[in-house]
C-alpha cells in the first residue's frame, strides 16, 4: 500500500480526502500543522504529499518550496489541494515546484488526474536515468509550467550541478517557459512549447521553443538593456510593483541566472546554458 500525507488544517476537508485515498489504496497520514507536515515529509519520504496552501505556521508555498530545494526531498511528488483558485495562485505554486494543483471544491475524478499525472511524471524521471537528452512537450497554460519539476529533479539526482545552480537554472527556465507561453503563444492552448533538456559532461542546455512569430532579443525596451542589467535579481521586486512582465524582465533575470542565454534567428526559440565542473 502506498504512503501519502496530507497537510490540511480543516479536519472535516483533511478527513474526506483521506476516506477518498483509501478507496484508492493509499494509506493516508494527516497533520493540521505546516512545520509538522515538512517534518514528516522530510522523514518518512510518503509517495506523494497532499498539501493546502492556507495553513495556520508554515504556509503550502514555503513548505513546497523547502521540500523542491532540497536534493533529498525533491522527488516527492505534491499536490496542491486548495481554495486559492486564481491564476497567479496557481502560477506561484506551480514556481515554487508544485507537480499538480487542484481547486477545492473538487470531484474525485479531479483528485484521480492529479495522481495519475504525478505518477506519470515520476516514471518520466526514472526513464532519464540513463537518456542525455529529454524532450518535453508543453501546452501554452499556466499549468504546465509544472513539468519544470522533473527538470529540476533530473538535474539534481543526475548530473554534479550544485543545488543552488540548478535552482538558478530552474528559475531561468520558468521565465523563459513563461515568457513563451504568455507572450510567444499568447495563452494560445492550441499552440506547444517544445522543450529539449541535452547533459553534457560539463553543462546542461535547455531549449525552449514556443510557436509564436517570434521577436528581435536585440532590441528589447526598459529591462533588458541599459545600466540595471548589472543587478537582474533586483528586477524581481521592480517587475512586481511595475505590474509588469513586459520589456525584458524574464531575459535580464535569466542572463543572471545562466552563463549564457542564445536565440536562434526567427527569436522563437531560447537556449540557456549552465556550466558545472566535472564530476
Amino acid at each position: 500500500m502506498r504512503n501519502v500525507l496530507i497537510v490540511e488544517d480543516d479536519p472535516d476537508a483533511s478527513d474526506i480526502l483521506a476516506a477518498l485515498l483509501r478507496d484508492r489504496d493509499f494509506d493516508p497520514q494527516q497533520t493540521e500543522s505546516g512545520e509538522e507536515g515538512l517534518r514528516l515529509a522530510r522523514e518518512r519520504r510518503p509517495d506523494i504529499v497532499f498539501l493546502d496552501l492556507m495553513l495556520p505556521d508554515l504556509d503550502g508555498y514555503r513548505i513546497c518550496e523547502a521540500l523542491k530545494m532540497d536534493r533529498e526531498t525533491n522527488p516527492l511528488p505534491v499536490i496542491m489541494v486548495t481554495a486559492m483558485t486564481a491564476a497567479e495562485d496557481q502560477l506561484r505554486g506551480f514556481r515554487v515546484g508544485a507537480d499538480a494543483y487542484v481547486c477545492k471544491p473538487y470531484t474525485p475524478s479531479d483528485i484521480d488526474e492529479a495522481i495519475q499525472a504525478v505518477e506519470a511524471r515520476k516514471e518520466r524521471l526514472e526513464e532519464g536515468r540513463i537518456q542525455h537528452s529529454v524532450r518535453l512537450d508543453l501546452s501554452s497554460e499556466v499549468a504546465s509550467l509544472s513539468s519544470v519539476n522533473e527538470i529540476f529533479g533530473l538535474l539534481l539526482a543526475y548530473t554534479p550541478m550544485s543545488e543552488r545552480d540548478a535552482n538558478q537554472l530552474r528559475s531561468a527556465f520558468q521565465e523563459m517557459g513563461t515568457n513563451a507561453i504568455e507572450w510567444g503563444n499568447r495563452f494560445d492552448e492550441a499552440k506547444r512549447v517544445a522543450i529539449t533538456i541535452q547533459i553534457a559532461a560539463d553543462r546542461v542546455e535547455v531549449d525552449i521553443e514556443d510557436q509564436g512569430e517570434g521577436f528581435d532579443p536585440t532590441n528589447i525596451p526598459h529591462a533588458a538593456s541599459g545600466d540595471d542589467e548589472e543587478d537582474p535579481v533586483g528586477h524581481f521586486a521592480v517587475r512586481e510593483v511595475l505590474g509588469l512582465r513586459e520589456g525584458g524582465f524574464g531575459i535580464l533575470i535569466s542572463k543572471g541566472m545562466v552563463d549564457e542565454v542564445k536565440y536562434n534567428e526567427k527569436g522563437n526559440r531560447v537556449t540557456l546554458i549552465k556550466r558545472f565542473k566535472k564530476s
